[in-house]
């Protein structure tokens, strides 16, 4: 009998029907947003919002100091035939050895050596592990914080025009810089660099820059230097002789790292550009993307990356407490 009023009703009166459509609405609702207490929403989420609740690992660093600095002067006049000019920045007096084609192969066989073999401490050494696979080899003394330009170049009776087709068999620099003094190799962790370069030829045109940096500590291991990433202070006023702003931007990063140059002669109004609450200064690196873009205030809400949206899985910090505790103190 119930069932027959129900389709009697349901037959003679459109407001039931609509009735039932709004409650099944209100009902369905309800369960999506959760107000029956219900964590039925868990099979609407995707799998990066649910990724998105990991924990960001904080990595623990150990400050090492690197008494070489190198960088290329006007990489857009450097070219196979007109050769390179390199200048240099070191803490304590330096070699730089330069190898014109220098086997692929052999230079990272010669990493291999210094990790498991003997240390590359010398150029003689890296000689030794390269078996003279380059084609020629020039060497310059550095003295202690000049930043000298070294001009380097082919000589003319080699006749080499380029290094074939791509994938190459050689690169076409690379750079040594190993400390002068055997003293100073008990002071450093780090005991040499060296820096893969690509210059442009008739065959590959791609412009002069450096591919790699080595730093090779005196453990054994051997780290592959990488730039980072940070966001570029518009208030500043270039001048007129400045680079590019994408070359003043990487310039200043590797400053800030303390990769190229010195903390000291990196400009203070670059300092304080957090991404987020543009006040902070900008201390914490996120990884893999390698973004340097937050303050120490801000890092601890943040699992996806705020410039690139990427996922978090790793961080650390440019500077300790301490060393922004000194900072506070000298400005006051």
């Amino acid at each position: 009998m119930a069932a027959v009023f129900l389709v009697t009703l349901y037959e003679y009166s459109p407001l039931f029907y609509i009735a039932v459509v709004f409650t099944c609405f209100i009902v369905t609702t309800g369960l999506v947003l959760g107000w029956f207490g219900w964590d039925v929403p868990v099979i609407l989420r995707n799998s990066e919002e649910t990724q998105f609740k990991t924990r960001v690992f904080k990595k623990q660093m150990r400050q090492v100091k690197n008494p070489f600095g190198l960088e290329i002067t006007n990489p857009s006049s450097a070219s196979i035939s007109t050769g390179i000019t390199l200048t240099t920045d070191c803490l304590e007096d330096s070699l730089l050895t330069c190898y014109w084609g220098c086997s692929v192969q052999k230079l990272y066989e010669a990493l291999q050596k210094h990790v498991y073999c003997f240390r590359i401490s010398t150029p003689q050494a890296l000689e030794d592990a390269l078996y003279s696979e380059y084609l020629y080899q020039e060497q310059y003394f550095i003295k202690k914080d000049s930043k000298e330009e070294i001009y380097c170049q082919l000589p003319k009776d080699t006749k080499i025009e380029d290094f074939g087709t791509v994938p190459r068999s050689r690169y076409p620099l690379v750079a040594l810089l190993t400390l002068a003094d055997e003293d100073d190799r008990e002071i450093y962790d780090i005991i040499s660099m060296v820096s893969v370069i690509h210059i442009p030829d008739k065959t590959y045109k791609l412009s002069c820059r450096i591919l790699y940096q080595y730093l090779l500590p005196t453990q054994g291991q051997f780290h592959d230097l990488k730039q980072l990433f940070m966001s570029a202070n518009n208030n500043s006023t270039p001048s007129s002789n400045s680079s590019p702003e994408l070359k003043s931007t990487d310039r200043s990063l590797l400053e800030r790292a303390g990769l190229s140059e010195s903390e000291a002669d990196a400009p203070e109004e670059n300092g304080k550009d957090c991404v987020v609450c543009q006040n902070g200064t900008v201390n914490w690196v996120l990884l893999p993307c390698r973004h340097t873009c937050l303050c120490d205030g801000c890092v601890r809400y943040f699992q996806r990356c705020p410039m690139c949206r990427q996922f978090v899985q790793e961080s650390f910090a440019l500077r300790g407490q301490r060393e922004h505790d000194r900072d506070r103190l000298k400005t006051l």
